[in-house]
């Protein structure tokens, strides 16, 4: 699916859903969990599917970055939204590593 690089950080996150994107994950120094704090996944389970970046119009405040996680387990898929450059959350190398290669694969 292709998405306008006008579409909304809503709308992405909306037909990411309906490809079965559907767990929301939350991104620690060195995993990702679900909300529910059920499942984790450590760097070498996920991959990185797909990444979006949204910059604010007038507020810096609003630059995100939403990835597509497929888990290895081959059961898992959900996406993670984050705030980029000074805002970002602090990570080990590994989690680093693997951001940033699928930014510079974006």
């Amino acid at each position: 699916m292709t998405f306008n690089p006008m579409t909304t950080l809503t709308e992405v996150m909306e037909n990411l859903k309906k490809e079965g994107y559907t767990v929301n994950f939350n991104l620690y120094e060195n995993h990702i969990e679900d909300d529910s704090r059920t499942l984790r996944f450590h760097p070498v389970d996920f991959q990185i599917d797909r990444v979006y970046r949204f910059e604010g119009m007038s507020d810096p405040d609003d630059n995100s970055i939403l990835y597509a996680i497929s888990c290895r387990d081959g059961r898992t898929k959900g996406i993670l939204v984050n705030a980029y450059g000074v805002y970002a959350d602090p990570l080990s190398q590994e989690m680093v590593e693997v951001l940033a290669k699928a930014e510079r694969a974006r």
